[in-house]
């Protein structure tokens, strides 16, 4: 098996690998260690009192002839009454606090009392959770070689072979390995009822695969003339951007799948994002360019034009996202030579921010609880970005990765995210928190998947 787990502190050594999916073992901590001692308040203590009631009143006793004269004893009641000395206990707490004064507003005071308390802040691991082994991953900035389904199913692409994890049980399996010509597998995504999976080849192909029967429904050929990198589904449409700049839709029911075709890059496809509405498709090239494509106005009879051209990046552009509150905001993220997040709002076409985040731009991935973007970056530091929005303050840098972060996804419920490296780790990241409230499953659907014609 070509998933193996491995030790967090030892990813980089791949030689090193212990056995498959097993959680690296964590020393459990001595009882003894790291506990509290006790420190007493000593701003509850009188310290003259009890220098006296140790050593004066002390010496008082030992010698009952100090106290006999008349102004000694005349002193010691002078000196108690200063020191308090009705108190029988040394180490003793303080009074309370005297009582409120009732001058305070009313309103003042229901104002405080029914004030919200303030949100504290949550924790954000600064290491992975967990650490898993994945060899022979291709090191293309342009790929999509990793997706998290509906399902709960994590699918990688590692070579020729398309390899499965189940999130829920650990569980791993093989779902093809294609033949040397043909590969490397060059992208990989889910279908949204979390079941059917699209798989993109080196030789541009696509194979449509039924995971849970292990079985390929369909081949789509003749819609690339080379490496189909980039990969998203709308419904029963799945859309597939190549090396050939073209971006098609493909009806995966029907014998004759394409139905459109988007021509407006003159370099490879390496992003393509339908927005949630499934109303509008982003796609990024290494071109430099970002095209925002409008459902309604696609055409089978001629290419269809771009919506907005949007040419303010400056290298290729493969991150993108939907924003999931703002249905017309999308984020993008530059390569190598451009390093900046943009957002934009895509009904104008206008860029409402620009972040320089200081090198390479790989992937975005909103938080679906939390107003947060996470960034994941390759030079130099391969490290994942977490920014607060609209702000675009940083919140958290996660690091581990020892080669630039190639891909990056999120689970079903939005709060672990998992991200591929050209270090051949898959890594898991407790980044974006827990839901106040446990979303129902996604209900699937499968009746669009329901009838499917010869390959």
């Amino acid at each position: 098996m070509k998933i193996r787990s491995v030790n967090t502190s030892a990813s980089s050594n791949k030689t090193q690998s212990r056995s498959p999916l097993q959680e690296p073992f964590l020393q459990r901590r001595s009882s003894r260690e790291n506990l509290d001692r006790f420190i007493p308040n000593r701003s509850a203590m009188n310290f003259d009192y009890a220098r006296y009631m140790l050593a004066e009143a002390r010496t008082g006793k030992e010698n009952p002839a100090t106290v006999s004269s008349p102004s000694r004893e005349a002193y010691r009641k002078q000196l108690a009454e200063a020191l308090n000395m009705n108190r029988t206990r040394i180490l003793a707490f303080k009074n309370k606090p005297p009582t409120r004064k009732e001058t305070i507003s009313t309103d003042f005071a229901l104002a405080t009392h029914e004030a919200k308390p303030s949100k504290p802040r949550r924790h954000i691991p600064q290491t992975s959770e967990r650490t898993l082994d994945a060899p022979d991953i291709v090191d293309d900035y342009y790929l999509n070689l990793l997706d998290w389904g509906s399902s709960n199913v994590l699918s990688i692409a590692l070579g020729n072979t398309v390899y499965m994890w189940n999130a829920s049980n650990g569980a791993t399996s093989e779902l093809v390995t294609i033949d040397e010509e043909n590969g490397p597998v060059t992208s990989v995504k889910w279908a949204p009822d979390g079941q059917h999976i699209a798989v993109g080849l080196n030789n541009s192909e696509v194979q449509i695969w039924d995971s849970t029967a292990s079985r390929q429904l369909r081949t789509l050929r003749g819609v690339h003339g080379s490496r189909v990198g980039a990969l998203d589904w709308n419904n029963h449409i799945l859309t597939t951007g190549g090396m050939d700049g073209q971006i098609i839709n493909n009806d995966v029911r029907v014998r004759a799948h394409i139905v459109v075709t988007y021509r407006g890059h003159t370099q490879e496809v390496c992003g393509l994002k339908w927005s949630a509405s499934g109303s509008q498709l982003a796609s990024g090239g290494n071109d430099n360019l970002l095209h925002i494509w409008d459902r309604s106005m696609a055409s089978s009879d001629s290419p269809t034009q771009w919506l907005h051209r949007l040419e303010e990046h400056t290298a290729a552009v493969k991150a993108l996202t939907w924003c999931p509150f703002q249905g017309n905001l999308l984020a993008s993220g530059g390569g190598g030579s451009d390093r900046c997040i943009k957002f934009w709002n895509t009904h104008s076409g206008v860029c409402s921010n620009s972040v320089d985040t200081g090198s390479q731009v790989c992937a975005l991935l909103w938080n679906k609880n939390e107003r947060e973007l996470l960034s994941s970056h390759g030079f130099i530091e391969n490290q994942l970005t977490l920014w607060k929005y609209p702000s675009m303050v940083k919140i958290a840098e996660l690091t581990g990765h020892t080669s630039r972060v190639l891909c990056m996804v999120q689970s079903p419920d939005g709060c672990t995210v998992a991200s591929a490296a050209g270090d051949e780790t898959l890594r898991f990241w407790n980044v974006f928190g827990t839901p106040e409230v446990a979303k129902p499953a996604p209900k699937t659907n499968s009746e669009p998947f329901g009838h499917w014609n010869i390959r």
